[in-house]
């Protein structure tokens, strides 16, 4: 099974304080002993790595980068998949949408992908499975 990983999930797997944190490191253990395979996007990981740093400092990126990142297959956006999120963003008129999930969207359709290791509810509204199941954050939440 291909899974794709978003920023909400590297979050919760990293930081002890995420609420999210308990169900996403318990999947992500469960998955990396499995066939499964993690993909994620360049995008989604200078998100990750902004993010990361800002809160927990730059010994949390440098684990990012030497225990997470090498079990996750990272896809480059190039212009055109980054053209489409763009024109998906703009059409779409929502400001709690970033332009990284868009790229992440296109990225999973255009290869496939139905499941996302996520708990961002855009993943669930834009019909992929998101996993862990039941565990989504509300329209109020943000990482």
């Amino acid at each position: 099974m291909r899974i794709c990983v978003d920023t909400s999930a590297l979050l919760a797997v990293m930081d002890q304080d995420d609420r999210f944190c308990a169900a996403a490191f318990q999947f992500w253990e469960q998955q990396l002993s499995g066939p499964t395979v993690f993909l994620t996007s360049n995008y989604v990981v200078l998100e990750t790595a902004a993010l990361i740093q800002n809160r927990l400092g730059t010994a949390a990126v440098s684990l990012l980068y030497e225990e997470i990142l090498p079990v996750i297959r990272q896809e480059w956006i190039d212009p055109v998949l980054h053209q489409r999120a763009v024109a998906a963003l703009l059409a779409a008129r929502r400001r709690n949408i970033s332009l990284v999930d868009y790229t992440s969207f296109e990225r999973m359709r255009q290869l496939g992908i139905r499941a996302a290791f996520a708990f961002d509810r855009h993943f669930a509204e834009q019909r992929f499975e998101v996993v862990p199941p039941g565990i989504l954050c509300t329209s109020g939440d943000s990482f």
